[in-house]
């Protein structure tokens, strides 16, 4: 095979995206999108994990801080299956609601135990809540560690919640095939 040929047929295997199929693949990938169904499905996650942050809580007795990990890949995935995002405001939602989801979790999960040993049922612990009270226990359970693992929370869910797209799969975008 000569030098040309031998480029010729790279280009024919992996032919660069010219600048115009990618303002149309851009184009249509956008308007797939869907920021509010994103939004509620993040919102959905992080409570969905907030719940079952303080229900490990409750069942295992242990205050338990990677459950915030959790929230963040859960929050991530919901946003980004339900709202199609590529663009990073996408990422910032998930983000936002992975921090609510384990901001929310802790609370739970310290208003549980804090039920348990006093005696008290969870829906009258949780009745008894105000902003006050809120901060109070957020500050006496706050652990350093927390700070760690919400950090890694809100990566995962900013990270997760909008697709990235390689050459490889726009190509296959603009052949017909289905991106991921």
């Amino acid at each position: 095979m000569t030098e040309e040929s031998a480029s010729e047929s790279e280009s024919l295997e992996s032919p660069a995206l010219d600048p115009s199929q990618l303002l149309y693949l851009q184009q249509k990938l956008e308007s797939e999108q869907n920021l509010v169904l994103g939004a509620v499905g993040g919102l959905a996650a992080s409570l969905l994990g907030a719940a079952a942050w303080a229900g490990i809580t409750v069942a295992t007795g242990y205050q338990i801080g990677f459950m915030a990990i959790g929230i963040g890949f859960l929050v991530g995935f919901a946003v980004r299956t339900l709202g199609k995002g590529v663009t990073s405001v996408f990422g910032v939602v998930g983000a936002a609601f992975s921090l609510l989801g384990c901001a929310l979790g802790n609370l739970l999960a310290v208003t549980a135990l804090v039920a348990q040993n006093d005696g008290v049922a969870f829906l009258d612990a949780v009745s008894q809540l105000n902003p006050s009270l809120i901060q109070d226990l957020m500050v006496a359970f706050f652990n350093p560690m927390d700070a760690l693992f919400y950090g890694i929370a809100l990566y995962y869910g900013y990270k997760l919640a909008f697709r990235q797209l390689s050459e490889g799969e726009l190509e296959q975008m603009l052949s017909g095939g289905a991106a991921t």
